[in-house]
């Protein structure tokens, strides 16, 4: 039978066990999110980074007039970068055909920590449904769904994106471990009105008490996108819509 197993924080992540196994990362607030729609949008190589040290020496590496760093370090616009976190920075006349190096505190380091794994898929919200079709569809035995959190504790955020996948699997006859089916059920008792339930974590209180409220209406939008990305080789894929 496939079965889906969930970890909870980037700490958890255990290189062996990935081994043969499927890593669905995700960091909706935002480093997933916004590396989705950057490929959405048409950027050319993206890179994410493990740390700042990793994305200046890929930015060094991969200079050219083309090429844009962006991203964040403690939640705090990194000096020298060109942009920032957020999506909406990442709009298509600005990024088709640049490449990016990315970097972020929780998400970026997350998905370079599982390159082990036999396929790495990066998951949002957004494009929640879009990965759980194509897990299904490519028949994978194991799936670790990972969230990324922080400072090694779970973010409602990334439970909720898990649940909407674990969900999708688990109607489709997959064998969830229990932190699968605690988060599935979470998800099922928000399914309508995700926005406001990212409101009430951590990070969505802080978006919303700097007037970032389109920032959690777009992370929150579920199935808005059917982008299924992944990493290979350093740079994200994108696989197809």
């Amino acid at each position: 039978m496939n079965r889906v197993y969930l970890w909870t924080a980037k700490e958890q992540i255990d290189p062996d066990r990935l081994r043969g196994a499927a890593a669905v990362v995700m960091d909706v607030l935002l480093a997933t999110t916004t590396m989705i729609t950057m490929m959405e949008r048409g950027a050319g190589r993206v890179f994410p980074a493990r740390d700042l040290a990793d994305a200046l020496d890929l930015k060094r590496t991969w200079m050219s007039p083309r090429l844009l760093t962006g991203g964040e370090e403690d939640g705090r616009e990194v000096p020298g970068f060109d942009l920032g976190p957020f999506p909406e920075e990442y709009t298509e006349e600005g990024i088709a055909g640049r490449d990016v190096v990315f970097l972020t505190t929780n998400g970026t380091p997350a998905l370079r920590r599982v390159e082990g794994a036999e396929r790495v898929l990066l998951a949002s919200l957004r494009n929640a449904p879009a990965v759980a079709k194509y897990v299904q569809e490519a028949n994978l035995a194991v799936v670790y769904l990972i969230c990324a959190g922080s400072k090694g504790r779970l973010s409602l955020e990334d439970a909720l994106c898990a649940g909407v996948i674990a969900d999708r699997l688990g109607i489709a006859g997959w064998e969830l471990d229990d932190g699968a089916i605690l988060v599935r059920d979470a998800a099922r008792m928000h399914d309508g009105r995700m926005v406001e339930a990212l409101s009430l974590g951590r990070v969505g209180r802080w978006f919303t008490s700097v007037g970032r409220r389109h920032t959690l209406e777009f992370a929150g939008t579920v199935g808005a996108s059917t982008a299924v990305v992944g990493l290979e080789d350093g740079r994200l894929r994108l696989f197809g819509d």
